[in-house]
């Protein structure tokens, strides 16, 4: 659920680099009764450069029970599922950056709306004094 209900998170995204080089990602992914299936952070990955490990810096054991795929409505984002019996994989693989959609920003758009509704509606039934809040009389 989207603020106000929760705190929005928004990865970071990363710029094409102007050599032409990628960016290596290291990718901390929390398993739900010994699966993840979801999108991975960034965009444009390379598909072959992705490895599994159970531990950081590719320690621990490599897992090989891992699908890749991508949606046909947006063939730079990456779906991956992990099978392990683990609390968390990472994931590490490259890419030459982002590409930034319309889903970004109306995320960002939606967000912001958000909290201007929400400052809208407290200062109806509160008081701004001096950047503080507090409740009107």
């Amino acid at each position: 659920m989207p603020y106000p209900g929760q705190i929005d998170v928004f990865k970071e995204k990363l710029n094409k680099r102007a050599n032409g080089g990628t960016y290596v990602i290291e990718e901390k992914i929390q398993l739900k009764n010994g699966a993840y299936n979801g999108f991975l952070a960034h965009d444009n990955i390379n598909s072959q450069t992705i490895t599994v490990f159970t531990g950081p810096g590719y320690s621990g054991t490599e897992l090989r029970n891992f699908a890749v795929s991508f949606p046909d409505e947006a063939p730079w984002k990456r779906l991956i599922a992990v099978y392990a019996q683990v609390p968390e994989v990472y994931v590490t693989y490259e890419t030459p950056g982002d590409t930034v959609e319309a889903e970004d920003i109306n995320v960002l758009q939606t967000g912001l709306t958000a909290v201007q509704n929400e400052l809208e509606r407290y200062k109806s039934v509160g008081l701004i004094d001096g950047g503080t809040f507090k409740k009107g009389v």
